[in-house]
């Protein structure tokens, strides 16, 4: 795809100055522009760089000031950064706007979809299935009997919808990841062999939930697991078993939160941490990177550690911790004088 200035200039509403007919076909980072290419300056940091890009368009602030000769057109806009952020949007939204149904694909006769629709080669859609208006369903998908999808969502190359769940509107799930396996549930008998538990529930994804690449999320034992409005799940986590999280929860990659946790809204959760299963995590929760949690948390809480402590305990202790070998030391010396005594 290939823009002029004066075709960016009219989605950002801009002025254009420069050539106006100059053609781009890629972004690029200021420092790395090169012929054909789009960039941006917004950090002062940067300036220097706009007397010596190749990029043939440059996005800057209409107060800008070129205080020395440049090759680059420029387009002034109120607010570079926010200018060149609804470019990337548009550029995304043309870029996937993708509709029909390719072949080969497998499309049960009880399936229905909504209008303006994109299903991928090599896809399969299972009985009953109900797909709303403007779903994309890229190549390599699998949606089991009985899933609803509602509108607008994307559903990237190779990921796998279990029966039953259902996903809202707005959702992104991204490449690998699978919505609705079995829970991690078995029971031993008296020889320490396990017998599986039916997982006979489902997940509930409500709307404007994106799901990072390769992240699974395990259908309920009994009733469903449910991810909140305005979730944002990374890349590579696993939500186990009748798990909640609540609405606008973020968390990191490789994080895993084991069955029946419910985790509140708006908690802030770093990569590698380690929940356990049974726990109710309060409302505007920060968990700092690879914590461990094993007990019920607060509203308002911040925990660092494994296991976790208050963020503020952990670092009064960590500071103990550094010191431990000069302690340590300073301990023996006054023991070996005790003996001495």
């Amino acid at each position: 795809m290939k823009f002029t200035a004066t075709q960016i200039a009219g989605i950002l509403n801009g002025e254009v100055e420069g050539n106006e007919d100059v053609e781009v076909s890629k972004l690029a980072k200021i420092e790395e522009g090169t012929q054909g290419s789009l960039t941006f300056l917004a950090n002062p940091k940067y300036t220097h760089y706009i007397y010596t890009t190749e990029a043939s368009i440059t996005i800057v602030d209409k107060d800008f000031v070129v205080e020395n000769s440049i090759d680059t057109t420029l387009i002034r806009v109120e607010d570079a950064y926010k200018a060149f952020s609804q470019l990337l949007e548009y550029y995304n939204q043309v870029k996937m706007n993708k509709t029909g149904i390719e072949q080969p694909v497998f499309i049960s006769e009880s399936a229905k979809y909504g209008d303006n629709i994109y299903i991928g080669a090599f896809s399969y859609i299972g009985e009953n299935v109900q797909i709303g208006n403007n779903v994309k369903i890229y190549p390599n998908v699998y949606i089991g009997d009985n899933v609803e999808i509602k509108d607008n969502v994307v559903v990237f190359a190779g990921a796998k919808i279990y029966s039953e769940s259902y996903i809202g509107n707005h959702c992104v799930i991204h490449s690998g990841v699978i919505v609705g396996a079995d829970g991690f549930g078995f029971t031993p008998n008296e020889k320490g062999e396990y017998s599986k538990v039916p997982q006979t529930g489902n997940v509930i994804i409500e709307d404007n939930v994106d799901v990072g690449a390769g992240t699974t999320i395990d259908r309920a034992t009994l009733g469903s697991t449910v991810i909140k409005r305005g979730v944002k799940l990374d890349n590579q986590i696993q939500i186990a078993h009748n798990v909640e999280i609540g609405e606008n929860t973020v968390i990191a990659a490789q994080t895993g939160v084991a069955g029946s946790t419910k985790i509140g809204k708006n908690c802030m959760i770093g990569g590698q941490v380690g929940i356990v299963g049974h726990i109710v995590i309060g409302n505007n929760v920060k968990i700092q990177a690879q914590s461990g949690i094993g007990r019920n948390v607060k509203d308002n809480e911040t925990l660092q550690g494994s296991p976790a402590l208050n963020y503020g305990d952990f670092n009064k202790s960590y500071v103990h911790f550094k010191n431990l070998p000069n302690i340590i030391k300073r301990f023996n010396t006054f023991e070996k004088n005790q003996d001495n005594d």
